[in-house]
């Protein structure tokens, strides 16, 4: 093997090996994201109480649960999401409706995975990383959203009267709300790094397209003046 192709073999084993050790990274990642946004769309630690807070309680995107005061920690919940008009702000059902819509997208990305084992893996990566793009935006648009709902009467009723859109009085965030800005970070990382992936893969193939044409009018080349002189000498002898 000539020194040029033991090379070009060397750094396309090599090219091969770290671009399945990245592509399996990025995929357990973004089951990650997955997880991540199931549970900031299930759990309703959005916000919380605080010690100066007339009742306790928390809410999330759908389901709030309110005490009748500091006294009495028995808390009464409601709203699901399957009763939809229970939501008691049409801020809260915005945000609802698009951590939702992130949440099927990123879930559909993994179900896209089959899809390396059918087509070209530049295409996958690509796909995945326009769906990884959307589930972010849709992350960033329900955090928006979500403190517009902050004024609605329960919401006064639990953090005081100093609470407005955007202005959470005497409540506080709560864990699921701070996992979901984690949760856009990282939806927009892969995504990136999707881009990427894919991006490397087509300009590796297309590599590998090129050295084939090469290599296709090296032999023909060669091939023509092999038949010249074989024919010249035939001539010759005889």
């Amino acid at each position: 093997m000539l020194p040029s192709q033991e090379a070009s073999k060397i750094y396309h084993d090599n090219y091969m090996r770290n671009s399945r050790a990245i592509g399996v990274l990025w995929a357990i990642f973004t089951i990650c994201l997955a997880i991540i946004n199931v549970v900031v769309f299930i759990q309703p630690y959005w916000i919380g109480d605080s010690v100066n807070t007339p009742h306790a309680g928390y809410f999330g995107l759908f389901h709030y649960c309110v005490g009748t005061g500091n006294s009495n920690r028995e808390l009464t919940c409601q709203g699901t999401f399957a009763e939809f008009s229970s939501i008691p702000s049409s801020a809260f059902k915005a945000a609802t409706f698009f951590v939702l819509l992130s949440m099927v997208l990123i879930l559909g990305c993994i179900a896209c995975f089959i899809l390396f084992f059918f087509c070209n893996t530049a295409t996958v990566y690509k796909t995945c990383a326009w769906m990884q793009l959307l589930c972010a935006v849709c992350l960033i648009l329900g955090c928006m959203i979500f403190p517009d709902g902050w004024d609605s009467e329960v919401v006064r009723d639990m953090c005081g009267e100093e609470t407005g859109k955007y202005t959470l009085g005497n409540c506080s965030v709560r864990w699921a709300y701070m996992l979901a800005i984690v949760g856009i970070m990282d939806a927009l990382i892969l995504s990136f790094l999707a881009f990427v992936l894919g991006n490397r893969q087509n300009d590796f193939q297309l590599e590998e397209q090129l050295k084939a044409e090469q290599k296709g009018e090296t032999l023909m080349k060669l091939g023509k003046p092999m038949q010249h002189r074989q024919g010249w000498g035939v001539t010759d002898y005889i």
